[in-house]
């Protein structure tokens, strides 16, 4: 298939006009984004207060292209934790009402507020004193009327032909559903071993569910320098195993210091002699170090945060056990 300007493709638009409506799509949609996120209100709030005190399912509902962002919608909020589940509207007046039950809340998405399908089960809802949370484009409209909570999801009225699909205003739906979830997640204190055990396969899983010991250079790879040991043992050691750091350690284990290769080298520019100095007088004290059972997800994580490399590993009476460098966690995506 050809891509330049004497494409035999037979439509009406010059390549650069393809380029230039492609490009406009991506404009609106992440103009009317900015724009929602800014009229975020009280109404977030109340919605996502109903949502935490949910003490059964999280109903999601719609027709058409809202019902396929609701499907998005519950199956982000599955993986924090929160039993969701999407029920097709035309399909909950035929039967399906009878997964909802007491205790449980609705989010009913339609952007026009009148699709009679959604509309039509609110009453249901009611009857069995479920919440309803609605997103929705038009807050006068007859859903807004019956919901408990109505949280406006409008976008910008776009002329022909950028506002015949409901794009921007699907995007805008998908992004509260994606804030719902993180502010609850958030709000209920989930802790990233919480998070790894709902996600126990590919490669998040595996990055987050593995643990520092596994990944660890212990043993004959892990650099041990004692604190009187000399600067040239200490390079030697550390040409040796190839991590770009030594541990110093007293009494044969207990974790004391560690020295870089930034360290070193910054000695090297300012002292005239400095390979007899003593591994003690020369190391960090006191440095950063995580414990085995520590998650990769959280080593990875400090080390990001602090902008370093390694880490030692230590256990509780702080005896070196090991030593985690990033590329050990960053290989588990490459060999996946």
């Amino acid at each position: 298939m050809k891509t330049d300007d004497n494409s035999d493709l037979n439509h009406l638009l010059s390549n650069d006009e393809l380029l230039n409506v492609g490009r406009k799509v991506f404009d609106l949609e992440s103009n009317a984004l900015v724009h929602s996120g800014q009229l975020i209100d009280k109404t977030f709030i109340d919605a996502v207060d109903v949502l935490f005190t949910c003490e059964g399912k999280t109903i999601i509902t719609g027709l058409g292209k809202s019902g396929i962002a609701g499907k998005k919608i519950a199956a982000t909020l599955s993986s924090t934790g929160m039993p969701s589940l999407f029920l097709h509207a035309g399909e909950a007046g035929h039967g399906d009402l009878g997964v909802v039950s007491s205790g449980d809340v609705v989010i009913a998405l339609s952007y026009s507020g009148e699709t009679h399908e959604v509309v039509a089960i609110i009453p249901r809802f009611k009857l069995l004193g479920v919440p309803v949370i609605a997103l929705t484009g038009n807050i006068h409209s007859a859903l807004a009327e019956v919901a408990d909570v109505v949280v406006d999801v409008s976008v910008k009225k776009y002329p022909w032909p950028y506002g015949l699909l409901p794009t921007a205003s699907n995007a805008v739906t998908v992004a509260m559903g994606d804030a719902f979830a993180i502010a609850l997640l958030m709000a209920r204190g989930v802790q990233e071993d919480d998070f790894a055990s709902l996600h126990p396969g590919g490669l998040l899983g595996q990055k987050m569910l593995a643990k520092v010991k596994s990944l660890m250079h212990s043993g004959d790879e892990l650099p041990i320098v004692p604190l009187k040991a000399r600067l040239r043992d200490v390079l030697v050691e550390m040409t040796a195993k190839r991590l770009g750091v030594a541990c110093v350690v007293e009494g044969g284990k207990k974790f004391v210091g560690i020295i870089t290769d930034g360290d070193i080298r910054r000695l090297l520019e300012t002292d005239p002699n400095p390979l007899e100095l003593l591994a003690e007088t020369v190391m960090s004290s006191n440095p950063k170090t995580i414990l085995e059972s520590t998650l990769s997800a959280s080593a990875l994580h400090e080390m990001e945060s602090l902008k370093i490399t390694s880490l030692p590993v230590v256990d509780e009476e702080g005896s070196l056990k090991g030593l985690v460098h990033i590329h050990d966690i960053l290989k588990l995506e490459i060999n996946r």
